[in-house]
C-alpha cells in the first residue's frame, strides 16, 4: 500500500511508521488512521522486532481531525471513533514492542496514542493535553487509554480541566518512560527500543500480548491467565533453551 500521510522504513530490525501531516498538526483523519493500521498491521507480520512511532515536528499529534469530522452524522461518528479504538488497541496486541517518539504537542487523540503505545520517550519540550475539558465536547475515547496510563485521580484531573501537563509530569504521572533533552529524542527512543528488543523474540511478543490480557482481570484471574502461558511457552524452542543455557552456564542462543 502507498502512503499519503505516513512513512514506513525498516532498518536493522526495527520498523519506524512516521506520521507525515505537519501542515494538519497530524491530526488523526479517517484517512490517517487507516493508513497508520496498515502499516502496523504489516510490521505485525515482519520479522521486525520492534515498531518507533514517530511524527514530522512541529507536533506529535493533535488529535481528530475536525474537519474530517464536519458533518458526519451519529452513525458515521461512531464507526469513526470505534475504528480509532480499535486502532489504538491494535498497538497493544501485535507482538512486538511500540514506542512512542514524542517530539512536540501531543493533545486529546494524540495523547491517547502515546498513552496506548507500550512504551515513550519525549524531549523536555513536550506537553501533554486533554482539551475537551476546557471546550465542548469532552475526551471521552481519549480518556480510555488516559486513566489506564497515568490512574483515576491524575486522569481525571487533565479530563475535567483540559489544563496540559510538562514532560517531567507526564514521566511522573507515567505516560511516559523517559525525558530527554528534544535533540537527543530520536537517540534515547531507539536506545530503549534496543533494550526492550533484546532476548528471544517469541517470548517478548507471547509476554506483551499476555501481559495486555491480564491487565483487565481480577488478581486470580491474571494469575490464572499468566500460569497457563507461562507453562506453555516453558515448552517452547526458546523457553528451552533459556532453562538449559542456564543449567549448563553458557550463553543462550535463540531463534530468530
Amino acid at each position: 500500500m502507498s502512503y499519503e500521510h505516513i512513512t514506513l522504513e525498516e532498518a536493522d530490525g526495527f520498523a519506524t511508521v512516521t506520521m507525515r501531516r505537519a501542515r494538519r498538526r497530524n491530526s488523526l483523519s479517517e484517512d490517517h488512521l487507516r493508513e497508520l493500521s496498515d502499516a502496523v498491521q504489516s510490521v505485525a507480520e515482519s520479522d521486525a522486532r520492534g515498531v518507533v512511532l514517530a511524527a514530522e515536528a512541529p507536533v506529535f499529534s493533535s488529535g481528530h481531525d475536525f474537519n474530517d469530522m464536519h458533518g458526519r452524522d451519529l452513525n458515521e461518528m461512531k464507526r469513526l471513533l470505534a475504528f480509532c479504538g480499535e486502532f489504538m488497541q491494535l498497538l497493544q496486541c501485535i507482538p512486538q514492542p511500540v514506542i512512542a517518539q514524542v517530539e512536540g504537542l501531543a493533545t486529546a487523540a494524540g495523547c491517547q496514542l502515546v498513552a496506548s503505545c507500550d512504551l515513550a520517550v519525549a524531549g523536555e519540550s513536550v506537553r501533554f493535553q486533554m482539551p475537551g475539558g476546557g471546550g465542548g465536547w469532552f475526551c471521552h475515547t481519549p480518556g480510555v487509554a488516559l486513566v489506564r496510563a497515568v490512574g483515576r485521580k491524575r486522569a481525571v484531573e487533565m479530563l475535567l480541566t483540559g489544563d496540559s501537563i510538562d514532560a517531567l509530569t507526564a514521566l511522573d504521572w507515567g505516560l511516559i518512560n523517559r525525558v530527554v533533552p528534544d535533540s537527543d529524542v530520536a537517540a534515547e527512543t531507539r536506545a530503549l527500543l534496543e533494550r526492550a528488543t533484546r532476548g528471544s523474540r517469541y517470548s517478548k511478543g507471547k509476554g506483551k500480548q499476555a501481559l495486555y490480557r491480564q491487565m483487565d482481570l481480577d488478581t486470580a484471574g491474571a494469575y490464572d491467565l499468566a500460569t497457563d502461558v507461562m507453562a506453555e511457552t516453558s515448552q517452547s524452542m526458546d523457553g528451552q533453551e533459556a532453562i538449559t543455557s542456564f543449567v549448563e552456564k553458557r550463553r543462550p542462543e535463540f531463534g530468530a
